[in-house]
This record gives structure tokens, C-alpha cells and sequence, in this order.
């Protein structure tokens, strides 16, 4: 078992400490900009992005640091060991330790075909093999070729899975809506709740639909329940030997995928090494390549591809995933900051926050270091966000004037896919997302207030303290490539947090528990009579829930 030192015991931590007790009462971030005039280009970096050419800034300089601060925190990560972990995870090295597994998703996205290798063996042919399949697979749909059981063209598209097989394709798929075949619907079924499917299903025609089953094991319990009732539904209008043409398996369990009916050449495979929440990458990317076509979700890859390049060759001081987890680190365990928020100004991105959040709190949602002890400082933040403008009528209230310090991130395309009315839409969008991040830095003084007129019995209402920290992400425009990018800033800034809080970010253990238990109650709910082997509360709702429910 790795043997790293928590990280508060670190001569780097001690050092941020004390460089935090100087600078933390006294930083002044819009007397910063007043002092110096280079700050935007010291704390401004633009990742170019080698699949498409297209630039994202990425804009730190409304952050609590200074170029002492970013020093003291790259000596952090070096002391802590973030380079041979990057290094180890990039060489196939077992670094989810719990489950003897490698983490080796950036193997997935190696469109230069780099040599990579897990066990002394090269993962590269295989990963090809799935993606060729993908390929052929998808241009047979998007093209008619594939045919359902009637000779029928597919019109739409039904994905079932859960967690990293439901959260990664909902939030591609909508946020490259722009590059996708329109004649195709899209259904993502992933609760439990009968409701889910039952309303995909509404809008689906057993003919025309292809239900794509995603799940490893195919013993989810949540997916495997949604696709039975899939197929009862389909067998409804089709036979047995029809399921061939309708159904395919994202899974690695040839014996439970052929027992369902699905044919073994319709199973789409991806390794161990491949943990849920990085798995859009992989076939559980295959809806994607359905929706926007396979040439786009090879670009998605290469775009993704870049940015892991970008963090494993580049100087700590100027790697743009390290910042953006340093900074986090920075604030959750110097600052106190308990959540963080992000808010792309892209309706296309809506669901990219609900994406982060399991990105991020099933990664780093730990309390135990590498070497098996509690950890003495706060690891993985609360992550929430919804788009702007929407969020900025609604939460942003509390961004402004609430009592809690919530770094922000902003993301904006300078580029709208829909540029209405002479781009007044976008102009509007733009204008936003530069005010909120300039409002929330310089605030409004008491003074500023009054010359504004306001009654003094208002003016303390009407006064905004200013000095909130957040980071701006201006991207040229949202092509597959750089999203792709964007998502792998984001993995790699949770590795880096990781790695600083000596965490395992690669297990899940924490979601067995519930699910363990959900199952024996399950049980209980078949059976008459009422249930009395649970605490008083349980119990009771157990119970009333039977007499409810029949």
C-alpha cells in the first residue's frame, strides 16, 4: 500500500499557512489589478489545441494568489508527489491501489497512437479494435443500412445505464446537439423510477428504436431492470430472435448479454481500467458517435487527447489542470470554502455541471489517505452549477451578498452555433458573463451606493463587499474537440486535488452501502406482513409505504 505523508504534514503546507495568514485578511483583489497592470497576462494561460487549432483561455488572474501564492502551491504538488502519479497513471502503473486496477481512460482517447501498455501489454490494438467497431457500427445505423425487424430505417436512439454510462453521453450528446443527425431521436434512461422509461417509451417505436444497454457487469441492478422492461415492451410487437436488430450491449459479460438476446457481435467491450465516471471515452461513448457521427466523437477524443498532452509535458507552473486544482486545494483547506461553482453561459452545456458533479465528488467525496488514515484537513468540495443567465436570476444572490466564500467558474464561447439576430443574443450572453465576474471581484462600495441615491436605511442592503474569486474560461467556439478539452481539464484538476489530499480518486466504495442494503429491502417489500428488523424510522416508513403503495 502507497505510503505518502498527509498532506498537511508537508513543509510546503506549513509554508502556505503562514503565507495565508499574511495575504488572507489583507488581499484586495481589485487593489491587486490597481497595483499591477500585467496581472491578467501573469495569471492568464491559452491552452491551443492541437486536434482543431482552436484556442480556450483560461483566465486565474480573479483568484486569491499572487506569484508568491502559485509557487507555494506548485511546491505543495511537487512535495506531494503529483508528478510520479501523473506519471505512473500515463504509464498504466495500478494507482487505484483499493481495486488493483490501472487508470488508464487517457488510454482511450490516444488518437496519435502513442505506445501505452498495462501489464507489460500494449492496450493500444484493442482500443482501436472498439473504436473501428463504433465506426462501422454507427455509419451502419446513420446511413439506414441497419435495418430493424420490419426493414425500417432507426429513427431513434435509447440508452440505458446509470452513472458514468448515463451522465458522460447525456452531457455530450446535448452539448454537441449542434453537429447532430436531427432525424434521429434520443432517449437517456437511467432511474429506477418506472416513470423514466415509461416516458421514453411513449416516444419510441418498437420498428425504429435501438436500445443501447450500458453496463460492464450487465448486472447493474438499475439497468438491468430498465432493460427488461425495454424488452418486454419491444416483445410486445416483435419476436424473440428480432431482439438482434434492436438491441446491442456496451458490456464486457458475454454470458449475461447472449442470455438476454443480444447477438455477441453487437457487444461493444471496453477493460477494467476503465473507471464509470471517465468512461464516455469508451464504447459507453457509443450514443455519441450514433448522435453526431462517429468522424465527431474521434474529434471529441483527439481534443481530449490534447489536454492530457498538455498536462503531462507541461511545466507544473503553467499546467492549466494543476492551477485549476491547486487553486482548489487553495481555497477549500486555506479558506474554508466548503462548494464550488460551475456556470458555463452555453445553453449546449446544461447538463456539464450534473457531469462535474460526480466527476468530482465520487472522485475526491474521500476521507481516507493512501495510507489508510483519516485525513486531517477538508478534501472534495460540494460542486453545483446550472447555465447562465438562468442561474444568475436564481442562486447568484447568494454568490453576491451571502455569507460563504464560492470560487466560480465561468465558461463562454466567443462563438454562438446560433448566432440569432445578428448575434445579438450572443453579444447579450457575452456582455454577462464579463459583468458577474467583474461584479463579483470589485463589489459596490457604501459610498457608491449613496451616490446613487438610495435612502440611507438601504444602503447597507445595496452594498456589495466585492473581492469573490472566480476563474473565466473563454473558448473560441464548442466544437467536439474542445469540449473534449474542457472535460480533461476538469479530470486532470480532480486528480491534482487528489494527489495533494493523498486520496484514492479512482474507487467508489461509498455507493455500495446503500445499494447493499437497498437490495435486502427489497425483499422485505415482496413480503406480507410488517417489517420490524430496521430501526424505528425505518421501519415505520417501510410500513406505511406498503400500506400506501397496495
Amino acid at each position: 500500500m502507497p505510503g505518502f505523508a498527509q498532506a498537511s504534514d508537508l513543509s510546503a503546507w506549513s509554508a502556505l499557512q503562514d503565507h495565508h495568514q499574511k495575504l488572507g485578511k489583507d488581499i484586495v483583489l481589485k487593489e491587486y489589478f490597481k497595483k499591477d497592470p500585467q496581472r491578467f497576462e501573469k495569471f492568464s494561460h491559452t491552452f491551443k489545441n492541437e486536434a482543431d487549432g482552436s484556442e480556450t483561455l483560461f483566465d486565474f488572474s480573479k483568484n486569491f494568489v499572487t506569484e508568491e501564492t502559485l509557487k507555494l502551491l506548485v511546491e505543495l504538488a511537487r512535495e506531494a508527489g503529483l508528478e510520479k502519479l501523473r506519471d505512473d497513471m500515463f504509464a498504466g502503473e495500478k494507482i487505484n491501489f483499493t481495486e488493483k486496477r490501472a487508470v488508464y481512460h487517457v488510454a482511450l482517447r490516444n488518437t496519435s497512437n502513442q505506445p501505452m501498455k498495462v501489464d507489460g501489454e500494449s492496450v493500444v490494438e484493442g482500443v482501436n479494435e472498439v473504436l473501428e467497431h463504433m465506426k462501422q457500427f454507427s455509419e451502419q445505423v446513420r446511413s439506414g443500412e441497419w435495418k430493424g425487424y420490419t426493414g425500417k430505417k432507426i429513427n431513434t436512439i435509447v440508452n440505458i445505464g446509470i452513472g458514468g454510462s448515463d451522465l458522460g453521453p447525456v452531457m455530450v450528446s446535448e452539448a454537441l446537439k449542434a453537429y447532430a443527425d436531427r432525424s434521429l431521436k434520443i432517449h437517456f434512461v437511467s432511474n429506477i423510477d418506472g416513470t423514466h422509461i415509461a416516458e421514453a417509451l411513449k416516444d419510441s417505436d418498437p420498428e425504429t428504436t435501438l436500445f443501447l444497454i450500458a453496463s460492464k457487469t450487465f448486472t447493474t441492478a438499475e439497468t438491468v431492470t430498465n432493460a427488461n422492461t425495454a424488452k418486454a415492451w419491444f416483445l410486445k410487437s416483435a419476436k424473440q430472435e428480432d431482439i438482434a436488430k434492436h438491441f446491442v450491449a456496451l458490456s464486457t459479460n458475454e454470458e449475461e448479454v447472449t442470455k438476454f438476446g443480444i447477438d455477441k457481435k453487437n457487444m461493444f467491450g471496453f477493460s477494467d481500467w476503465v473507471g464509470g465516471r471517465y468512461s464516455v471515452w469508451s464504447a459507453i461513448g457509443l450514443s455519441v458517435a450514433l448522435y453526431i457521427g462517429f468522424d465527431n466523437f474521434h474529434q471529441l477524443l483527439a481534443g481530449a487527447h490534447a489536454m492530457d498532452k498538455h498536462f503531462k509535458e507541461t511545466p507544473l507552473e503553467k499546467n492549466i489542470p494543476v492551477i485549476g486544482g491547486l487553486l482548489s486545494v487553495w481555497y477549500s483547506d486555506f479558506f474554508g470554502a466548503q462548494t464550488h461553482l460551475v456556470s458555463p453561459f452555453d445553453q449546449y452545456l446544461h447538463r456539464f455541471p450534473a457531469y462535474l458533479q460526480q466527476l468530482s465528488m465520487e472522485s475526491n467525496g474521500k476521507a481516507i489517505t493512501r495510507s489508510g488514515d483519516y485525513v486531517k484537513y477538508t478534501t472534495g468540495p460540494i460542486l453545483f452549477g446550472e447555465p447562465a443567465t438562468n442561474a444568475q436570476h436564481s442562486f447568484y444572490q447568494l454568490l453576491h451578498q451571502g455569507t460563504k466564500l464560492i470560487p466560480t467558474d465561468f465558461i463562454l464561447a466567443a462563438q454562438s452555433h446560433n448566432p440569432v439576430e445578428n448575434n445579438k443574443h450572443q453579444k447579450m450572453l457575452a456582455s454577462n458573463f464579463f459583468a458577474q465576474a467583474e461584479a463579483l471581484m470589485v463589489g459596490k462600495t457604501p459610498d457608491e451606493v449613496k451616490a446613487e441615491g438610495a435612502p440611507d436605511e438601504l444602503v447597507s442592503h445595496k452594498t456589495f463587499l466585492g473581492n469573490r474569486p472566480t476563474t473565466s474560461i473563454l473558448a473560441d467556439k464548442i466544437t467536439p474537440a474542445t469540449l473534449g478539452a474542457l472535460i480533461v481539464y476538469y479530470e486532470h484538476l480532480t486528480f491534482t486535488e487528489g494527489a495533494i489530499w493523498n486520496i484514492n480518486s479512482f474507487d467508489q466504495w461509498g455507493v455500495e452501502l446503500g445499494k447493499s442494503l437497498a437490495k435486502k429491502i427489497l425483499g422485505e417489500l415482496d413480503q406480507d406482513g410488517e417489517s420490524n428488523s430496521h430501526d424505528a424510522s425505518t421501519s415505520g416508513l417501510i410500513n406505511a409505504f406498503k400500506k400506501k403503495s397496495s
